[in-house]
């Protein structure tokens, strides 16, 4: 059984539990409590000397980053639904996954921390880039979600998942992405069983 550390307020987390849920996989589930500093014990820097959730143990295999977990766990368990072997489709779902971790999660990641955690320490400009580069992505993904259900075409995948955990974290900023495709594509993602089983306790 692959064991599975990670911590439901980590975005990055809960797009592998979301695919781990929705793709019925067991798997140990290890908390690593970020708010406590468990990430940084001396334990857990041997699994992962980055410091960071989520990470994958399977057999010999230590694994990290988020959506090379999700590329793995796919591969292995032939979910070919969620990460497409069709050439096109897979490169598109990589661009996506790249976009995401390149583009928005910096972004995202800017305006959550500034405002929820950094407390007196709180960098205003932060904020206000992540807020317009968030402008600008929105109406890229409006365009791209025009005419297809979700990013890739009528089915979701991986790049859905990784976008979906990114969407999310932004309430706890309480900023929403308020374009009418954008709002209907996650409101599909919001009903899957195991993005719900992602989610933290609030």
């Amino acid at each position: 059984m692959i064991t599975l550390y990670h911590f439901p307020i980590s975005q990055h987390s809960r797009r592998v539990v979301s695919l781990l849920e929705e793709a019925g996989i067991e798997y140990d589930a290890q908390f690593v409590d970020l708010m406590k500093g468990e990430h940084f014990s001396s334990d857990f820097l041997k699994i992962n000397p980055n410091h960071q959730v989520p990470s994958l143990l399977d057999g010999e295999l230590r694994l990290h980053e988020s959506n090379a977990i999700l590329r793995y766990i796919c591969d292995k368990y032939e979910l070919n639904n969620w990460y497409p072997k069709d050439l096109i489709l897979r490169a598109q779902t990589e661009q996506w996954l790249d976009w995401i971790q390149c583009r928005m999660s910096p972004a995202v990641v800017n305006i959550v921390f500034n405002t929820m955690f950094a407390g007196d320490n709180a960098d205003q400009k932060a904020i206000e880039n992540g807020q317009q580069t968030m402008v600008e992505l929105e109406a890229i993904l409006e365009t791209e979600l025009a005419d297809k259900e979700y990013l890739i075409g009528n089915a979701p995948t991986i790049a859905d998942l990784a976008l979906a955990s990114n969407v999310f974290h932004l309430g706890f900023a309480k900023q929403d992405l308020q374009g009418a495709n954008v709002q209907a594509w996650y409101g599909k993602i919001s009903q899957l069983e195991g993005f719900k089983k992602s989610l933290p306790e609030m």
